[in-house]
């Protein structure tokens, strides 16, 4: 399992895992299981960056793969 850092980007945004999903068009259990470091696809990868606000460019900053 690759560790993300994504759990504390969203909680530094003050943004829980509900509002996440919503803005990034995927479900709660999704970000769950990011966050615990499971794998997840590319799409939603970019998903969750625009959603927080990051370009494409700054995936490594979140997903360390």
């Amino acid at each position: 399992m690759a560790k993300n850092t994504l759990k504390k980007i969203r909680e530094s945004l003050l943004m829980s895992k509900s509002e996440l999903a919503r803005e990034a068009n995927v479900s709660p259990i999704t970000i769950t299981r990011i966050e615990e470091g499971m794998p997840c696809r590319m799409e939603t990868k970019r998903k969750l960056l625009l959603a927080l606000g990051y370009s494409l460019s700054d995936a490594k900053k979140i997903f360390s793969e």
